[in-house]
């Protein structure tokens, strides 16, 4: 097969990896901890439904969420114990806001469900797409999208994302070094449910390990008619974006308002194909994850961490230097500092980062903007971050619109080349969430407004309706009376009839006899 030609995409950055920090050892698992924290919210697309109460015993790999609807996404117990507690815990986000989740017990027995693999020659495509649902997999590369809609859709092209392009992030390249084979056996699964022509694994070129391990299982799998090929591609931050790498990959520009799909190309991580396969290969359920500890602590490294496992758990295995000052979640550009370490890794957590001021030094004071258009040449999306800055900062949110915020894939591209030291993610991520809320007054007043028409038209028809029953009844009972009325008068002319005929009646029989009618005698004279 040919090599596609490649592309790019505009701006994007070149920061130091610091990915050998943690690559350098292979994926190593992490001790059952003391209890076990799992949030039903895991997916992009909502909360799963709790099915088990407390006190109840669970396997490894039971259902305890039960996915709800068409986009939602089961979660299973990532061990074997009991369920101690069903309540808040607090979110792995910026927010450190609580979730509902559910605590178990570990029994140290880690004892599986009954696993059962399915019969790949004989599965139906809506059984494997079920299959895929039931064992709560999601895109874990970060956006946590259900990976059962997105492989439910007729492509051309399936994008394999292994480039990991931020920095100190090394999970993917690990598991593409020690798990390539269920991870090709992945792609192959998302190949046959997606009916794509050829499948296209894209991996940065710092990554050379990783890059000959695939293609060595690539060229001893037997194809089953599809096309594979390992595409080694230049490392650029953030070439793992998924758009970007579409770009890259296909030369495609989707805009924030688009699907790939509708390019005829869909795009999963590693990740997601090597859950795919212990899913419908080895009957495994979404449990654990590998997760990159790494930053101000003594032993770095990539870790087999169970869902639900507290962050505060793994700093401690991992030994956190003195110095820490922070902990991040997900990579330096586009993660986030954890407000609480009691927070659970989740399907979407990736990454660990123990942060200290000589690593992370802390920011400069802010300087007013100078518009030297930096920010605009390093925009991968290729907007004008200055523009959007002064909307944003004005709240001139009307303004971040027109500057199309929406295709802001928060990155930090801008915030990491500006001179003045501005937190434009900061202030981009404020200005979207404004955004987002005003849409939603803007939707709710709609729907309360609509909901006032269709009373107010419901009120009037009803008022119509009645005044329409109300003439009708009138006009019957105005009828009703018109008819008795004219009963009684005719009725009465009879009775005056009846009653002038039986008096001439009467008056004819009381009238005396005329003259020549009484025995032929003449009447008297009268005297005078």
């Amino acid at each position: 097969m040919s090599l596609p030609h490649l592309f790019r995409f505009p701006g994007g950055i070149q920061p130091d990896a610091h990915k050998k920090e943690s690559s350098e050892q292979p994926i190593r698992p992490v001790p059952l901890p003391a209890r076990l924290a799992v949030p039903l919210v895991q997916s992009s697309q909502g909360s799963a439904r709790t099915i088990v109460t407390v006190g109840d015993k669970v396997l490894k790999g039971q259902c305890i969420g039960e996915a709800e609807g068409n986009a939602g996404t089961a979660i299973h117990a990532p061990t074997s114990g009991r369920v101690t507690e069903i309540g808040r815990y607090p979110m792995a986000h910026p927010s450190g806001l609580d979730t509902l989740a559910i605590v178990i017990e570990p029994d140290g027995e880690e004892r599986w469900i009954a696993r059962e693999p399915l019969d790949m020659a004989s599965a139906s495509h809506e059984e494997l797409i079920l299959r895929v649902q039931a064992s709560g997999i999601v895109g874990m590369g970060g956006a946590a999208f259900p990976s059962h809609i997105k492989a439910n859709s007729k492509i051309d092209t399936l994008i394999i994302n292994g480039a990991e392009c931020e920095p100190w992030i090394s999970c993917d390249d690990r598991l593409m070094r020690e798990r390539s084979a269920d991870i090709v056996t992945g792609a192959r699964i998302l190949r046959r449910l997606t009916g794509a022509r050829r499948v296209l694994i894209g991996i940065e070129d710092n990554k050379p390990e990783a890059i000959t391990a695939m293609k060595l299982v690539v060229q001893a799998a037997a194809d089953d008619g599809g096309e594979i090929s390992v595409i080694t591609v230049p490392t650029r931050y953030p070439t793992g974006g998924q758009k970007q790498l579409i770009r890259v990959l296909t030369g495609f520009e989707i805009a924030s308002n688009q699907r790939s799909s509708s390019f005829g190309v869909q795009c999963f991580n590693v990740g997601t194909a090597h859950a795919v396969c212990r899913a419908l290969v080895h009957g495994e359920a979404m449990v654990s994850r590998v997760v990159t500890v790494t930053g101000n602590v003594e032993h770095p490294g990539n870790y087999e961490v169970l869902l639900g496992t507290a962050v505060a758990d793994l700093i401690e295995l991992c030994v956190a230097k003195p110095g820490t000052e922070r902990t991040l979640m997900g990579g330096p550009l586009m993660g986030f500092t954890l407000p609480r370490l009691d927070a659970p890794i989740t399907k979407s957590s990736n990454c660990i980062i123990a942060a200290s001021n000589t690593l992370f030094p802390p920011a400069p004071p802010e300087q007013p903007c100078i518009r030297c258009g930096s920010c605009a040449q390093s925009c991968p999306t290729g907007l004008l971050p200055f523009e959007l800055y002064w909307s944003s900062r004005a709240k001139n949110y009307d303004g971040a619109v027109h500057y199309n915020i929406s295709e802001c894939i928060e990155c930090g591209c801008c915030a990491y080349v500006c001179p003045a030291h501005i937190p434009l993610v900061d202030y981009f991520r404020f200005a979207k969430s404004e955004i987002r809320a005003r849409n939603q007054e803007k939707r709710a007043a709609d729907q309360a407004r609509a909901r006032f028409e269709a009373r107010s038209a419901r009120l009037e028809r009803d008022k119509a309706e009645k005044a329409a029953r109300l003439t009708a009844k009138a006009a019957e009972t105005r009828a009703a009376l018109a008819a008795n009325k004219d009963a009684a008068t005719d009725a009465n002319d009879a009775a005056l009839i009846a009653a002038a005929v039986a008096r001439t009646q009467a008056q004819s029989q009381a009238q005396p006899p005329a003259s020549g009618q009484n025995g032929g005698a003449t009447p008297p004279e009268p005297s005078i």
